[in-house]
């Protein structure tokens, strides 16, 4: 059982679900986006951290999955289960990360749900907004499409926040063919994306983060730049990484959808899991 197969399955049922959003059909010329998150402790962060890192970085991985389908955040709801660890104190804080990240955004906070457990839980729901027909969705890259990010990469070890890209995002639309956040590591996320189009990948070249790893940005997760392909002739900003190909060219295996290849060899769509268990002692805080 794999996060992707759990989402495989609903999916057959409820076709709203597989991109980074949620894209509602609405009456008023703009489509709405719908996207949540949770964040737990000892799984997303630590009660070491600040409140209000811990309120900003909860909001912030909502605002970059908005970002990745081209949209304009609008509303969101946070719903919070207090550990007995929390105080008035640390709950002020928490919610100025919370503001100040929203403000940032220019979205608005406009209500939740309050209740306690044994460690700190918190849910948020954003609801945003883009052009009708206009989402940026992972199904649209073709073959010949040029691969870009919008960053350096190097996954949670090397990044300290959360920027989401919303700018950045609406640049593309009506100029990426596909796009989505990378959370779970390149390696992993684009093959989400080739298989979601029905093509495969080719990298030649990995931009890293200062001291990070090439192992760290393939599987690690957590950078929240923008993973997107445009055709080759069209001028988009980011950092070009490599080429989508055909999902099955004809004599050259392996080319089914899926599959991404860098420096000759095929790449294992390893990275974060959120159905994984981790071995005793080892720290699963990303």
């Amino acid at each position: 059982m794999t996060e992707d197969s759990i989402i495989a399955k609903l999916r057959r049922r409820s076709p709203l679900i597989g991109d980074d959003c949620a894209v509602v059909p609405s009456r008023a010329g703009r489509d709405l986006l719908l996207k949540a998150d949770l964040s737990i402790e000892g799984v997303h962060f630590t009660r070491e951290l600040k409140p209000e890192q811990i309120g900003a970085r909860a909001v912030a991985r909502s605002l970059s999955d908005i970002a990745a389908m081209g949209g304009t955040p609008l509303y969101c709801l946070v719903s919070i289960a207090l550990a007995p660890w929390t105080d008035e104190r640390w709950i002020d804080g928490f919610y100025r990360g919370v503001y100040k990240m929203l403000g940032k955004a220019q979205a608005s906070l406009a209500g939740g749900d309050i209740s306690h457990a044994d460690q700190l839980i918190c849910d948020v729901i954003l609801c945003g907004s883009v052009a009708k027909g206009k989402a940026l969705l992972r199904s649209g890259a073709k073959p010949e499409d040029s691969l870009y990010v919008s960053g350096p990469l190097g996954g949670w070890r090397h990044k300290r926040g959360i920027e989401p890209r919303l700018q950045f995002g609406r640049k593309l639309v009506g100029v990426a063919t596909a796009c989505m956040d990378i959370s779970d590591g390149l390696a992993l996320d684009l093959h989400r994306l080739c298989k979601a189009s029905g093509v495969a990948a080719e990298l030649d070249n990995v931009p890293l983060l200062k001291g990070a790893t090439l192992d760290e940005a393939l599987h690690d997760g957590e950078d929240y730049e923008l993973l997107y392909t445009a055709p080759p002739r069209v001028k988009v900003p980011g950092i070009r990484i490599g080429a989508i190909t055909p999902g099955d060219p004809p004599g050259k295996p392996p080319g089914k959808p899926g599959t991404v290849r860098y420096d000759g060899k095929a790449l294992k769509p390893i990275g974060y899991d959120h159905t994984r268990r981790l071995p005793s002692g080892q720290n699963p805080v990303r």
